[in-house]
């Protein structure tokens, strides 16, 4: 913990570089991700401050709309699409991911129930094809966490205002897999139906 307190204390010693952070935020993109200390959107994606609007949760999950009962998740999705103006919605999955992880395993979690009760909004593990073997015994996950993100996306449509600036032209959602171990980063492309480099 020590040096990230020694960051802090120096962090704020070039306020010239932070003062136009004062004017508001502009971010062109909503970057969902995980949780997971290993995912940096800015890191993998080189933003500055004020570049990315971001949501980050256990799985990377987004969890069904329900404007009876809002959630953080729904505001921040919200805020971004009809104050921030987002023209981009990124749902990044990634590699060795805990949460998919433990789904894929079929791990007891009922000594985590919010855990486990949140997983519960997670896709279920893709069956085993010839082509896309079962993920039990691979550490990636990597097929179950790209089908995960796919389905986060579908779900990204249900929200009212995603759907809305859907149907305009006026917003774009794309599915990226990280891989922590490689440190590439693949993008779903509809026409192959498959992850491809950028």
């Amino acid at each position: 913990m020590q040096p990230l307190i020694d960051n802090a204390r120096t962090f704020g010693q070039r306020p010239e570089e932070f003062a136009r952070l004062a004017e508001g935020q502009s971010p062109q993109v909503l970057f969902i991700t995980c949780s997971d200390s290993r995912v940096v959107p800015a890191l993998i994606t080189g933003a500055r401050p004020g570049e990315l609007f971001e949501l980050r949760t256990a799985g990377n999950i987004v969890p069904p709309y329900a404007s009876a009962g809002p959630t953080g998740e729904a505001a921040t999705i919200e805020y971004a699409v009809e104050v921030l103006g987002v023209s981009d919605i990124v749902v990044c999955g990634h590699s060795h991911c805990g949460a998919v992880g433990a789904l894929v395993r079929g791990d007891d979690l009922t000594a985590v129930p919010a855990v486990r009760d949140w997983l519960a909004h997670a896709a279920d593990a893709p069956p085993a094809t010839a082509t896309a073997p079962s993920d039990t015994g691979d550490p990636t996950v990597a097929s179950a966490v790209q089908n995960h993100v796919l389905t986060q996306l579908l779900r990204l449509r249900s929200y009212p205002c995603v759907e809305q600036r859907l149907a305009k032209g006026q917003l774009r959602l794309r599915g990226w897999y990280y891989e922590v171990h490689t440190g590439s980063v693949r993008e779903h492309r509809a026409a192959t139906d498959a992850f491809e480099a950028l």
